[in-house]
């Protein structure tokens, strides 16, 4: 089994699959190999099973061809490729139709729907439940979903849109909540709760389906 061994002044073994489902193994810097690979050997049932999760997970470019399905709101919809139409992308509820171009397509109409869409949302929650904002940024970052700073700026990553209407609001007050609590303590989370009783079940479909969202 192939693996990337990292030797320290550790006193333990440790086993980790990286985000390219690729093995690696950390280890005290006088542990023989032939106690690390039996260690390896011992875990291999977990190996497996941890290498074929991330495998899952790993975002499958988009080829941008016919019938080929883009999510939108949490739903699949397929692409219409012709090049007859005029440049850009159109959306008529059933599916997306595309004649040249691809990637920058998509992001431009994500970015446009999204701020059609969650902006109205993000006034709302605020608005209702008293949560200050300063300014709100929209951005398409790998590993955020969210953020709020120290001064109340937040920051939403317009890729949400592809997931349904009640993760998109999840998120919202999540990062609404952190202009009272700027950390994850159980006042922060109660006061998500208060506003968005149901938001485990969103918070779960985002950890699951997040890597979805990612595959532009």
């Amino acid at each position: 089994m192939n693996y990337q061994l990292i030797r320290s002044k550790r006193k333990t073994l440790s086993l980790q699959i990286n985000n390219n489902a690729e093995l690696v193994v950390r280890a005290p810097n006088r542990l023989s190999v032939k106690k690390i690979e039996q260690f390896i050997d011992e875990k291999s049932d977990w190996i497996d099973k941890k290498s074929s999760s991330m495998h899952a997970k790993k975002p499958q470019i988009s080829s941008y061809t016919e019938s080929e399905k883009f999510l939108y709101l949490g739903n699949e919809y397929p692409l219409n490729v012709d090049t007859t139409h005029a440049k850009g992308l159109r959306f008529d509820g059933q599916m997306f139709s595309l004649s040249t171009g691809g990637k920058q397509e998509f992001l431009a109409w994500y970015k446009k729907s999204f701020k059609k869409i969650a902006l109205p949302r993000l006034e709302y929650y605020a608005k209702k439940y008293h949560l200050n904002y300063s300014q709100v940024r929209l951005k398409n970052q790998k590993t955020l979903w969210g953020s709020c700073s120290g001064t109340n700026n937040i920051n939403l990553n317009y890729l949400l849109i592809m997931a349904p209407m009640s993760v998109i609001d999840y998120v919202i007050v999540h990062e609404l909540c952190h202009t009272i609590h700027k950390n994850h303590s159980k006042d922060f989370w109660h006061l998500v709760e208060q506003i968005f009783p149901n938001y485990k079940a969103d918070k779960s479909w985002l950890k699951k389906n997040g890597h979805k969202l990612q595959n532009l």
